[in-house]
């Protein structure tokens, strides 16, 4: 049974810190994802969770990107930061219709994303995976969901996640709630406890327990230093591919530590 892919890759790729860091001097800054698509296996797009772009943006996105890179795309704020999640049916529509089916094959996992104020509600929190479609215009969507509530830390929302095929974000910072179970057909990872300090942002040591972890889930497994919230309730063993993404603060050497995961997981 062939492992799932794992790609690495950093928050977008307009950075002025990056220039002489990451980019080359000189560099174009319109050749810049270009040069980011040939070093790195995957990119998520931020700027959607604030704004909307036209069609021939995402377009010439994917212009830009060789066969097999793929862009995580973060949903609008309109659609995750309300008090009731039900009632986000217009601005999900208007969020998905702007041009991302232009990405085409390039089109990686959907990230919803939520406030750190906003607590688990079953009730309301179903209401919202039921109105993920599966599709868009005929390209298949897959949806990952970011807590940032402790609440959500319970068997319940791994139960609710998994009956909607959703991924929870594994989410590797001081402050949000780690939950490490396998939900939805991919696994998506934020590592966000990396330092500028550290030439690639997380030592050596964190990078290859990183990569192990991901080759373990890509295999279709659980890592053991990572225990389920739902440990009576495991994910059925099956190969998926893997998204890691550093995104720390400063994120000077963001993309030097996607690369050394991108070289550690050997996929």
């Amino acid at each position: 049974m062939a492992a799932g892919r794992i790609r690495a890759g950093i928050g977008g790729w307009t950075f002025e810190p990056w220039r002489g860091v990451f980019y080359p001097a000189g560099l174009k800054q319109a050749d810049e994802l270009a040069y980011a698509a040939s070093h790195l296996t995957a990119i998520e797009i931020n700027g959607t969770y604030y704004s909307s772009f036209k069609p021939d943006s995402w377009a010439k996105w994917r212009a830009a990107t060789p066969e097999g890179f793929k862009f995580a795309v973060k949903a609008s704020r309109f659609c995750t930061n309300r008090k009731i999640l039900g009632e986000m049916g217009e601005s999900m529509e208007r969020f998905l219709s702007q041009g991302l089916v232009e990405l085409g094959d390039r089109l990686g996992p959907v990230l919803w994303q939520f406030m750190g104020t906003k607590k688990f509600d079953p009730d309301d929190f179903e209401a919202f995976l039921k109105l993920l479609p599966a599709a868009q215009e005929g390209l298949p969507l897959t949806h990952v969901v970011e807590p940032r509530h402790a609440s959500f830390r319970t068997p319940e929302f791994i139960a609710l996640a998994r009956k909607y095929g959703v991924t929870i974000c594994l989410a590797d910072h001081s402050d949000y709630p780690l939950i490490p179970d396998v939900t939805g057909e991919v696994v998506y990872a934020r590592l966000q406890t990396g330092s500028d300090d550290i030439e690639t942002a997380y030592a050596p040591a964190d990078l290859d327990l990183w990569a192990r972890r991901f080759n373990t889930y890509a295999e279709g497994g659980q890592p053991d230093d990572l225990p389920a919230v739902d440990s009576a309730s495991a994910a059925p063993t099956a190969p998926r591919d893997v998204y890691a993404f550093v995104i720390h603060e400063g994120k000077v050497r963001a993309p030097a530590a996607a690369m050394a995961l991108i070289e550690r997981v050997g996929r």
